[in-house]
């Protein structure tokens, strides 16, 4: 395998009898070359000593090898202004990234602000992950406004219909459906709903829908007496159980939409001498570490935020070299604790 002068690329290419782009996603580690053609092109690049000039090949292809996410500031207990949820998804994003041989610039999102100006059109990144939105009718604009500008962009969020861009979700109707389930199956039969079912969260809504699929093979309906909305903190599930109680509507378990939820929830029925779960069984949805940590454990529903991290990284990355990537539903799975009896 004789090569005159310094190799490159394309005498890899040449070589493996592959196109440059596809060696140079090999050499990547991209998810869209067979693990043999990879296998092969990397022998040759070894054999042939070839090293990748990440300056060079940034200049050509005006591409700066760093991908940004963005997240949305959240209200917390503390100063991070994170929901704890995201911090697992970062971890996993920021893995995805190194083995793609990508950097990670993470910033908070700035919603006055044009994100395609201040990230990829300045070449400081290749394409934007995006983490929590808020009012998701008033953000929606925005992601209209991305996809119009050409902008390569992907999100974590509520897998719906005719929306811009490529998200990459759980599949929250059927995690709705199988917790409330999971409760009716525990004899539980006044089943109340914390969390905001408006169109404004989507997330919740499908969460909501779940619910109610679940009550109509029992032969009921949602009781609006028995809906509280709530955002995703502790505060607001407090605050939105303590509403619960004056209403003075009898109830035997609470759906919360999140852990924070349900954790400001117990914490209310704690402080009314209800016990959870002898009177009142709870459940959340998000399995965040400290589900596992409050008493009793929380009873909830885990998304895969580990697949979810690779998932949108490989996904943005599949847009920014050729435009392919795809929205994706990802199965949730019920994880039972004590928060709701014994099994």
């Amino acid at each position: 395998m004789q090569i005159k002068g310094k190799p490159n690329s394309l005498d890899i290419a040449h070589l493996a009898g592959v196109s440059q782009s596809t060696v140079s996603r090999a050499l990547r580690g991209h998810p869209m070359v067979n693990a043999e053609t990879r296998e092969r092109i990397l022998a040759i690049a070894k054999q042939l000593n070839y090293k990748v000039d990440k300056n060079a090949s940034n200049l050509r292809s005006q591409h700066s090898g760093t991908l940004a996410l963005l997240l949305f500031e959240d209200p917390t207990v503390d100063d991070s202004n994170i929901n704890p949820f995201f911090l697992s998804m970062l971890g996993s994003i920021t893995r995805a990234c190194s083995q793609h041989g990508y950097d990670l610039l993470v910033s908070f999102q700035q919603l006055s602000r044009n994100w395609h100006a201040d990230y990829e059109d300045s070449h400081k990144a290749d394409g934007i992950i995006l983490l929590g939105y808020g009012d998701y009718l008033a953000y929606r604009s925005k992601l209209d406004t991305l996809v119009e500008q050409g902008t390569h962009f992907v999100r974590w969020g509520a897998v719906l219909p005719e929306q811009p861009g490529v998200s990459i979700g759980c599949d929250n109707l059927r995690g709705g459906q199988m917790i409330t389930e999971h409760l009716i199956g525990m004899g539980r039969r006044r089943l109340a709903f914390i969390g905001d079912v408006s169109l404004r969260a989507p997330e919740f809504l499908e969460r909501y829908h779940g619910y109610a699929a679940a009550l109509s093979k029992i032969g009921k309906k949602p009781d609006s007496s028995l809906q509280v909305d709530a955002i995703s903190t502790e505060l607001s599930g407090y605050e939105a159980a303590c509403t619960l109680l004056a209403r003075r509507v009898s109830f035997d378990a609470v759906f919360a939409v999140s852990d924070l939820i349900a954790i400001g929830v117990i914490r209310a029925l704690n402080e009314h001498d209800l016990r959870v779960p002898d009177e009142v069984a709870v459940v959340g949805f998000d399995d965040i570490p400290m589900a596992r940590f409050v008493q009793p454990a929380l009873t909830t529903v885990l998304q895969d935020t580990q697949r979810a991290g690779e998932l949108l990284v490989e996904n943005l990355l599949g847009l920014i070299d050729d435009g392919h990537a795809e929205s994706i539903k990802i199965p949730p799975r019920l994880m039972v604790r004590q928060s709701c009896g014994a099994p």
